[in-house]
Formats: C-alpha cells, sequence, structure tokens
C-alpha cells in the first residue's frame, strides 16, 4: 500500500489542462518531492489529492483510502502566501487546530490534545513562543509552526507545498533533518519543491512534472540530466546543477 496514489488525474481551469492523465506513486516511510517548472502543476496536484480543486477524471488514494474519508490519514501544509498573517490568533493555538479533526470542530480542547499539540510545537523548537500572536514571527518561524499543526494530526501522510520558500538556509537544514527523522520513524510525507540540487541530495523519491508525470521513482533514476531538461526546457536557468554524478 502506498502513501499517496494518483492514477490518471486531469485537472482543467478555463478548458487548458492543469494536469494531464497523472499517474504517481509515493511510498510510505519516504521522504518524496515534486518537482517541475513554474506552471506544472505541483500545487494543484496537492490541491487535487485534498479535494480542494475539481478534477477532471482520475482516482485519489491516500493510505489505501479513496474518496472524503481518505483526508483523515493526511495534513496538508499550505504555502506561506495563503495565510492570513493578521489573524488575532497566537503560535499555541494555531497548533491546537491540528487536534480539531480528532475532537470535532464544535468541542473544547482537553488537556490530552494540548499536550500532543505542546508536544509537536516542542519537537520543531517552537514552545519558547507559544504565546506569540502567528503574525510576528520570521518566514522560518511560521513554517515550523504550520508544520507542528500538521504533526498534531497525527496522520499517515504529511503534504508540504513549498515549505523552503522564503526561509533561511538554517531553517531549511533544521527542516530538512526534522522531515528525514519522521521518515526514519516510519513517516510519509511528500513536499513541492523547487531546490533540483536539495532534492537530489535529500529525498528518496520523486515525481517529475510538468503538466504530465514525466518520471515518478527512486530520485537518482528520475532526475537524469536528460529527463530534467525535458522537463524544465528554456525554463531552466542557466548554470543550474541538475546531474552531480
Amino acid at each position: 500500500m502506498h502513501a499517496l496514489e494518483i492514477s490518471a488525474l486531469t485537472v482543467s481551469y478555463r478548458a487548458a489542462p492543469a494536469l494531464w492523465q497523472v499517474d504517481a506513486t509515493f511510498p510510505r516511510g519516504a521522504l518524496s518531492a515534486i518537482v517541475g517548472p513554474n506552471g506544472a502543476g505541483k500545487s494543484t496536484l496537492l490541491k487535487a489529492a485534498l479535494g480542494l480543486v475539481p478534477t477532471d477524471s482520475g482516482t485519489v488514494r491516500i493510505a489505501g483510502v479513496q474518496g472524503r474519508a481518505a483526508l483523515e490519514n493526511l495534513a496538508y501544509v499550505p504555502q506561506a502566501e495563503s495565510v492570513d498573517w493578521d489573524f488575532p490568533i497566537t503560535v499555541a493555538e494555531v497548533v491546537a487546530m491540528g487536534r480539531y479533526r480528532a475532537v470535532g470542530w464544535f468541542r473544547r480542547i482537553g488537556r490530552a490534545d494540548r499536550r500532543i499539540a505542546e508536544e509537536c510545537l516542542d519537537r520543531v523548537g517552537m514552545a519558547p513562543l507559544a504565546r506569540r500572536q502567528i503574525g510576528q514571527l520570521s518566514g522560518g518561524q511560521r513554517q515550523r509552526v504550520f508544520l507542528a499543526r500538521a504533526l498534531a494530526q497525527q496522520a499517515e501522510v504529511l503534504v508540504m507545498d513549498e515549505p523552503f520558500a522564503g526561509v533561511d538556509a538554517r531553517t531549511q537544514a533544521d527542516l530538512l533533518e526534522l522531515l528525514r527523522t519522521l521518515s526514519d520513524e516510519g513517516g510519509s510525507t511528500v513536499v513541492v519543491h523547487h531546490d533540483l540540487a536539495q532534492v537530489r541530495s535529500a529525498f528518496d523519491w520523486v515525481l517529475l512534472l510538468n503538466v504530465r508525470a514525466l518520471g515518478c521513482g527512486p530520485t537518482a533514476e528520475v532526475l537524469t540530466e536528460d529527463a530534467v531538461r525535458r522537463a524544465y526546457g528554456a525554463g531552466l536557468p542557466e548554470g543550474t546543477p541538475v546531474w552531480t554524478g
């Protein structure tokens, strides 16, 4: 059973395909990436898997389950730009929201659930800032908080949309180390990423996407020089390392 399985997925915007007949599988217990040029459909793929955008055809299975019930098995960290940072909510309250699915939206968060949220906040190194308003944090701190909220859901599969965008190198390294630890513990993570060199060095599995799936499998087998150049074409910046041997 795969962590995430996508079969013949097609999504269109105004009659133009954003994704076309995409087949992809992401194994359990792996740190996986989705890469491709701008406009390739990477974020759309995650949103389609979550049911946030309508699909024309295809199926999605999360931990072997299809349909709305499958979402119980998945936690999602969206792009930072999609969040209202002025909303008056503290770091601790944001992370506690990760427990609502377990307890129900109209029930109070109990002591045990708050303890889970606190443990997740501590795990990402943000416990000292628990009472701070979310908008007062740096970009890297915000990503840590939203990762803690996702961890608090205790889902089988974690998906993250560009979690390294706009954060410093130290935060990137810390987040990668934490995701690697989650994988070593049996967790399954799928990340939309743009840094091909970092994907090659740190990720087990990759989907190379440009509207269609151009390759899906072990990173070293998929991210060959020819495959990457076919995917990016003229959009590949000069000097971008696509192959390290």
